[in-house]
């Protein structure tokens, strides 16, 4: 069932927005060459509980962080360990705070350094797609319009547009009603209500659209180990468009 949600709701949900936009600000500065995803993910839930915040996320089905943080061919669900981010590669990290019993939820990819001009052409164009993607919000409109304009902007930038892994509604909980895939048909799907919150998320390849999960039984990588790129906001449908309830503050 989709929920509308009441103006009381849409304030706990924008104070969680705002936790899940400020911790990624606060880990931005972190991420260099040498710090460990591990140390990251530390960092995120200190940060997290100071505020107020429960990160949603640890414990979550049995996922054992805070953050998922994927480098480079892994595309979501990557899972912070020992190992050293290095000159060179791309890191998105995904995280939902939880706040009064509301949820944020928010992924963004950054550079580790300098970075070859493919993964800047791949991290520019998926970013862009997924603002092609929120442009559509708006009352009347249908789920079908966010994930063609997405596709479409993909498929015209050449990146292989992932189908398995989509965006969804959001409230109580991390995931719910409707799905939002980042491909599909116009005047299609669930009609956008204001009240209601969803997360958009294109989920885009350098290379093939194919991806296979590792034994870890959570981290998914691209099949060809092209990198991935990921970004997403949590969106509510107002009145006469949208509202982005997890701002880049930086």
């Amino acid at each position: 069932m989709i929920t509308i949600k009441s103006k009381d709701e849409i304030k706990l949900m924008k104070e969680a927005g705002m936790m899940v936009s400020k911790t990624h600000k606060y880990l931005k500065s972190f991420i260099k060459e040498g710090i460990t995803t591990k140390e990251l993910d530390r960092l995120a839930e200190e940060y997290i509980r100071s505020m107020g915040g429960v990160p949603t996320c640890k414990g979550y089905e049995g996922f054992p962080a805070t953050l998922c943080t994927s480098i480079n061919e892994e595309v979501v669900h990557g899972i912070p360990s020992n190992r050293k981010l290095k000159k060179g590669d791309i890191i998105t990290i995904d995280m939902v705070i939880g706040y009064k019993g509301y949820q944020g939820d928010s992924a963004w990819t950054y550079a580790v350094g300098d970075i070859s001009k493919e993964k800047k052409y791949l991290m520019e164009h998926t970013e862009k797609a997924l603002y092609e993607g929120i442009k559509k919000v708006k009352p009347g409109n249908h789920i079908g319009d966010i994930s063609y304009a997405i596709q479409v902007y993909a498929e015209e930038h050449k990146l292989g547009v992932i189908k398995e892994l989509v965006g969804h509604g959001i409230g109580t909980e991390m995931h719910e009603e409707p799905d939002v895939p980042n491909y599909g048909k116009p005047n299609i799907g669930p009609k956008l209500k204001p009240g209601m919150v969803i997360c958009i998320e294109p989920m885009l390849n350098l290379g093939t659209p194919n991806i296979y999960l590792l034994e870890d039984d959570w981290t998914i990588i691209t099949q060809d180990n092209k990198p991935s790129a990921h970004y997403e906001h949590t969106i509510l449908v107002t009145e006469e468009g949208y509202e982005i309830l997890t701002p880049r503050l930086d």
